[in-house]
């Protein structure tokens, strides 16, 4: 993706978190805790992403290249795997714990840089313990 078109869409996502308040932690907690007075905020923002994001990867789909004329990557042919799996948990549990995960970690930078560094920190910290290693030798990559 062209630098220019990553910095809109950058800044399109991080907006739309902040219109739909799903910048603020409370208000994804109280989506994520339907005992305590559910709010279904998040469950409508979820649906209006997929309202238009849907028809615009279909028709990429159909044209058989992106809509800026790059091509489409291949999806992974991975399975379900250990590493999916915990990875998966960690997030839930991190997410549901705090209510925040990375997009809105890092809109939450302008917003409360204290709290979105010590959220942000260990993310970071995080995705470069979790990058498979290059084995010198072969050059294969290792967990």
């Amino acid at each position: 993706m062209k630098p220019a078109n990553a910095l809109f869409a950058g800044l399109v996502f991080g907006l739309g978190l902040l219109i739909s308040g799903m910048a603020d932690p409370a208000r994804v907690l109280g989506f994520l805790t339907p005992l305590q007075g559910w709010n279904p905020t998040l469950a409508f923002v979820m649906g209006g992403a997929l309202a238009v994001a849907a028809p615009l990867f279909a028709l990429a789909r159909r044209r058989g290249k992106a809509l800026d004329g790059g091509i489409l990557p291949d999806l992974p042919r991975r399975g379900v795997d250990r590493a999916l799996i915990g990875g998966s948990v960690l997030f839930g549990l991190g997410w549901g714990l705090a209510g925040i995960c990375p997009g809105p970690g890092i809109v939450g930078l302008a917003l409360h840089p204290l709290q979105a560094l010590a959220f942000l920190v260990p993310m970071a910290l995080g995705l470069v313990l979790g990058q498979p290693r290059q084995d010198g030798a072969s050059g294969k990559k290792t967990r």
